[in-house]
């Protein structure tokens, strides 16, 4: 449903590799589609999986709902898409290619969704592209999406400073994958995660999530992310909970 505004552009990026960036994604395009926006899914380039296989995309749309994907390249290796793209020799994305494909979905939908491949700074091509500089040429800003638990305060760190040396503004950080028992790491880190990235504190999927039926998952969504993404999940609560059962077990 166009408003007669410009489409919203958010980049999601990990700080790394299998923390939950699709799932994240998916449940952000969830949240939109219910509220009456029309949502277009951009994946640059889509690693580890073959022709025919159902790849983020296809499971962003299965979790969410319709929704318009696009996937620029696919490499079969599970490798980072630069390697993946001169070990297949095949044509490598460049971030004006990405860049040029979510300007193109701006057009027709209320929110474009950008979801990378690894971390922020994993090489697209020979010449060091990365989503880093898609998330540059859309002057979109970036949402962070984080593990748990120990050495996530590091990631996200880095992933905020390398984002404002390039003049991006973090968006927030979500927590891709909340354990159902978190340890000492996990239930400190929702404390320190948005000072550290000097951003909100936006979200925290349980874990699991991405194995629930699409109906429910969608009607769960807003649980976990906050207003800024469309739910109703509270940082502030969810930090002082932890806060409490951390104090009592000791």
């Amino acid at each position: 449903m166009r408003n007669g505004t410009d489409p919203a552009v958010v980049v999601v990026s990990g700080t790394g590799t299998e923390i939950g960036k699709t799932v994240v994604t998916a449940a952000i395009a969830a949240l939109a589609r219910g509220r009456g926006r029309s949502v277009a899914v951009v994946k640059p380039a889509q690693t580890g999986v073959g022709p025919g296989e159902p790849g983020d995309v296809a499971e962003v749309v299965r979790l969410a709902g319709p929704v318009h994907g696009v996937e620029l390249a696919r490499y079969p290796e599970p490798l980072a898409p630069a390697t993946a793209a001169r070990r297949a020799g095949a044509v490598a994305v460049r971030p004006g290619d990405a860049a040029d494909a979510v300007a193109k979905a701006a057009v027709e939908h209320d929110l474009v969704l950008v979801e990378g491949a690894g971390g922020l700074l994993v090489r697209f091509d020979e010449d060091g592209g990365t989503l880093a500089d898609v998330a540059v040429l859309l002057a979109a800003p970036v949402l962070i999406v984080a593990p748990a638990g120990l050495g996530t305060l590091n990631g996200v760190a880095l992933t905020a400073e390398a984002l404002r040396a390039r003049g991006v503004e973090p968006l927030g950080v979500v927590v891709g994958s909340w354990p159902d028992e978190p340890g000492l790491a996990a239930r400190c880190n929702p404390a320190d995660l948005p000072v550290v990235a000097d951003a909100p504190l936006l979200g925290a999927v349980p874990e699991g999530a991405g194995a629930l039926p699409p109906g429910v998952f969608r009607d769960r969504a807003a649980r976990w992310l906050a207003p800024a993404l469309g739910g109703v999940w509270d940082a502030a609560a969810f930090t002082a909970g932890l806060a409490v059962a951390f104090t009592a077990a000791e």
